[in-house]
């Protein structure tokens, strides 16, 4: 009986997850009627509330649920990010925040069972202390504060028992609501590359040895860092659902929003360098720079946490890249076109204004692709991006005729979520010149450049792409 019951109540969530992009597909239809005879500015706020009222839905239905429907509001979240009104930003985040942070929590008895049994020994064996009170709580797991024998302070990330299972299944249920969404929501949006990285994404995130290999891989390569910081995973106490990692006590990126701007300049720089840097200087790169997978450090420097999702770079990729850039930074429409078009990204290539790919791009890329200091705000960040998603404004016009091949979309959408969280923190600042270390090895411009070279020149580090 418990087995039926289990399977019904995920037939219902996942009916009320239908019902809601039905009932959107109705409204979003009636507001395209309805704009035909408003002004642009109505419209435009129609659009905003239509907008909002499916992102608070969303929240609202899936914020009872864990592991991939749950997963699957957080990634559709990140990618509506643009379309919330900036005076309903404030309010939007705090409930996306439950929805992150505030699963329901298992008990500590089978949390426990499941740390002793993935371990292979009882939790006294393992650790000298254990708090068994979690301090933060996901989608998919607990993460718990202990004390080594050796007096070290860890932190162990523990999946919910079964969870792995349940998240399977959802996955396999959940594609009929992707196709809904996107098909009557979304018109532009790339339903079967959404569905294939969502499920790609959430089962690495199942994957604790993945996780485990990516940190200790990210770990080595920035060992000693002038200002990065990444905790060491615990080999022996570590396994297929339980992660042991360095304890790191720091602050979240929510205690500098009202820092000095001196503070929020070296934050941005920081968080820039380490995850659009990264791909180019070590081939490697964290798809996921949510706010809280940063912590803030007493003496200034950032510690990054969670590599389950990771991914390498080739040298290829990376160069062509950073081809791609240098043709944005200075301005060259017909390499930008030539390049779009040999990585995939503009299929017409005889029927594509390169004037006009070259000026997206750098609407685009605003916050780094010109060389001076810019105020990088929330609202400057919200409005760049409703501009590609609106269906009246001609950046979405030409966006739908361009292609984003899979490879590419995720680290799409890490940038554009990383201008996100730099924009909470409202620096002035000259990304163009930070970039441009790794786009064309130029001297640094910024005294935090300038420890990087030295760390560099110190360990042997050779960049080449």
């Amino acid at each position: 009986m418990p087995p039926k019951k289990t399977r019904t109540s995920r037939a219902g969530r996942l009916a009320q997850l239908g019902g809601l992009a039905a009932g959107q597909a109705a409204k979003h239809a009636g507001t395209r009627a309805a704009n035909a005879f408003r002004s642009e500015e109505k419209a435009a706020e129609a659009i905003e509330a239509r907008n909002l009222e499916l992102a608070e839905r969303l929240v609202a239905v899936l914020g009872t649920m864990r592991g991939a429907a749950q997963k699957l509001g957080q990634t559709l979240s990140m990618l509506d990010g643009g379309l919330i009104p900036p005076s309903h930003r404030e309010e939007f985040q705090a409930k996306l925040a439950q929805l992150q942070d505030n699963a329901p929590k298992v008990p500590w008895a089978k949390m426990r069972k499941q740390i002793e049994r993935d371990l292979g020994e009882r939790l006294g064996s393992a650790f000298q202390e254990f708090d068994e009170t979690p301090v933060a709580a996901a989608s998919i797991g607990q993460v718990y504060r202990a004390v080594l024998h050796d007096g070290r302070q860890v932190a162990v990330k523990v999946q919910y028992p079964g969870i792995d299972t349940a998240v399977r299944a959802d996955l396999k249920n959940l594609s009929l609501f992707m196709k809904v969404y996107g098909r009557t929501v979304h018109e532009g949006l790339d339903v079967q590359q959404l569905a294939s990285e969502l499920e790609a994404r959430v089962l690495e995130e199942l994957d604790y040895e993945l996780e485990a290999n990516n940190t200790r891989m990210v770990a080595s390569a920035y060992n000693g860092h002038p200002f990065i910081r990444i905790p060491r995973v615990i080999r022996e106490l570590s396994g297929e659902r339980v992660l042991t990692t360095e304890w790191v006590d720091g602050k979240p990126l929510s205690s500098v929003y009202d820092a000095d701007l001196a503070t929020r300049n070296r934050v941005s720089e920081i968080l820039f360098r380490f995850y659009s840097g990264t791909p180019y200087r070590l081939h490697m790169y964290s798809g996921d720079p949510h706010p809280g997978n940063s912590l803030v450090l007493a003496d200034g420097t950032l510690a990054f946490l969670d590599f389950g999702l990771f991914k390498r770079v080739t040298a290829e990729d990376a160069e062509a890249e950073l081809a791609g850039l240098r043709a944005g930074f200075e301005r060259d429409a017909e390499a930008v076109l030539r390049i779009g078009h040999e990585r995939g990204f503009v299929p017409d290539f005889e029927g594509t204004d390169a004037e006009e790919l070259l000026r997206h791009t750098v609407t685009a890329g605003w916050w780094y692709f010109t060389d001076e200091e810019v105020e990088i705000t929330s609202r400057r960040v919200n409005a760049v991006a409703a501009r590609f998603a609106d269906p009246r404004r001609p950046e979405y016009r030409f966006a739908l005729k361009q292609n984003l091949p899979a490879e590419h979309a995720f680290r799409t959408r890490a940038e554009a979520q990383l201008s996100a969280v730099i924009g909470q923190l409202s620096p002035r600042i000259n990304l163009h010149r930070v970039a441009r270390e790794w786009v064309y090895g130029d001297p640094p411009a910024t005294e935090l450049g300038r420890l990087q070279l030295e760390w560099d020149r110190e360990v042997g580090n050779v960049h080449t792409v």
